[in-house]
């Protein structure tokens, strides 16, 4: 049995081993997370195999490049670990699974037609994965799974795919805390490494691994379902914070109240948090985690389901303060024509996945609206998938607008000139984007009516 998984062995012991490059190490999935975690495991331990489904992904990564952008760091650590020889990339999951004693799980965890957690990549995988694996080897999820998914479907699945015993192979969840944009700075570093082993050698492999890769340590908690609800409560958390905002900031104009002041202000004391209200919230993360618990458990999670409610309904929120500041200046959303700005989630990644620029899309088309979208870290095909005419950042000014909505706070709409468009309204979805300018009718979610405009 591998030094990794023998109870006996010390921690100093599996360190040793592990950086000594003498364990093959296999990264399922060379996304967005998987393949900066492929490329630190190669830093640390310079014996590691990239598997990706995505022949194009593969071909890259096994030339030296990187197939992600937007990550910092990133290119020049694929480009030197493929050099040196740790950081080899291939689509064959029995070959990689066959020749690796530690495998590393990070594929998406969706939702079905019906919001219900879908396993359905991750046990496709682990059984390919199961057929190869040896006594001793170890699996660590990273990929997001509902709590007690670990104990109650992948571990009877990896056993009986192995046909090894439950203690014969290790088995720990050990969950993805990164975002986008800075990937390689929190796996390395930002802040600990969760991790909950199945047993208690599962757990100590899982721990020595980590504390290889991970400068800020390691929190190892009770076991596998721990962790995952660890990774689950963290989501809620940003899910339920932003549904807060977000229906407070609906009554900015009421009071009035600038809720960039309120935010501010309130998160001065330590016990405090308050997140910004938006048009909504994307991402592969936030959006689905609330249906990890309200369809996986057993009841009602009336505060969750409220949350999700909340910020679903953003979009349309969105939509009906355009309508109501078209409206004041004597014009409607039918013929109008709107500039979305922004159509990735999040500022400088281009990830579109739950973004609420999907929905703004869809109803100003409906009401009749004249759309056009632009974001620059997207290509045209992708942006087209959302409907409206594209129009590269840089031609935006050359465009005769009634209304602009903007939805992600790229940097590059910083450097915007304002005052070369004619007077128009323009909906600010993001409070940490300012447009400061008394020549067009400016509503900020959450700040209200900040300019009149010259309309």
């Amino acid at each position: 049995m591998s030094t990794l998984y023998d109870l006996d062995a010390t921690t100093k012991d599996r360190t040793k081993v592990f950086e000594s490059g003498e364990i093959p190490v296999a990264v399922y999935g060379l996304g967005k997370m998987g393949l900066p975690l492929a490329a630190v495991y190669a830093e640390n331990c310079s014996n590691v195999i990239g598997v990706d489904i995505d022949p194009e992904v593969v071909n890259a990564v096994e030339a030296g490049d990187c197939p992600i952008s937007g990550e910092p760091g990133l290119s020049a650590l694929v480009e030197e670990t493929v050099r040196e020889g740790s950081l080899s990339a291939t689509t064959n999951i029995k070959a990689a699974a066959t020749e690796s004693e530690i495998h590393v799980a990070i594929v998406p965890t969706l939702l079905d037609d019906d919001q219900n957690p879908d396993l359905s990549i991750l046990k496709s995988l682990l059984k390919k994965v199961g057929a190869q694996i040896d006594a001793g080897d170890v699996v660590f999820i990273e990929s997001t799974v509902p709590p007690g998914a670990c104990r109650d479907e992948i571990l009877p699945l990896l056993e009986e795919a192995s046909r090894l015993n439950r203690g014969e192979f290790g088995l720990a969840f050990c969950p993805e805390r990164t975002s986008s944009g800075r990937a390689i700075k929190d796996i390395t570093g930002a802040y600990p490494k969760v991790v909950g082993g199945i047993d208690e050698a599962s757990a100590r492999v899982a721990q020595a691994v980590y504390e290889s890769i991970n400068d800020a340590g390691v929190i190892r908690v009770e076991n596998a379902t721990t962790a995952e609800m660890v990774k689950i409560t963290e989501g809620l958390y940003r899910d339920v914070n932003i549904a807060l905002v977000n229906e407070l900031a609906s009554v900015a104009d009421d009071l009035p109240v600038n809720f960039r002041e309120v935010t501010s202000a309130a998160s001065t004391i330590p016990f405090i948090n308050v997140h910004e209200p938006g048009v909504g919230v994307g991402g592969h993360c936030i959006p689905y985690y609330p249906y990890f618990v309200m369809n996986w458990l057993e009841g009602d999670f009336p505060l969750l389901r409220l949350a999700r409610e909340r910020n679903d309904r953003m979009p349309e929120f969105t939509i009906d303060c355009l309508q109501d500041q078209l409206a004041s200046v004597g014009e409607s959303l039918e013929g109008s024509r709107v500039l979305v700005l922004g159509v990735a989630y999040k500022p400088g990644v281009a990830e579109t996945r739950a973004t609420p620029a999907g929905p703004i899309i869809n109803q100003l088309v409906k009401a009749g609206s004249e759309v056009f979208v632009s974001d620059p870290v997207l290509d045209d095909e992708k942006m087209g998938d959302f409907g409206g005419e594209v129009l590269p950042t840089s031609d935006i000014l050359r465009m005769d607008l009634d209304a602009v909505v903007i939805v992600t706070a790229h940097e590059e709409f910083t450097e915007i000139d304002w005052t070369a468009f004619d007077p128009m309204v323009i909906i600010n979805g993001r409070q940490s984007m300012s447009v400061d300018n008394d020549k067009h009718r400016i509503y900020t979610i959450g700040s209200g009516l900040e300019s009149e405009g010259n309309l």
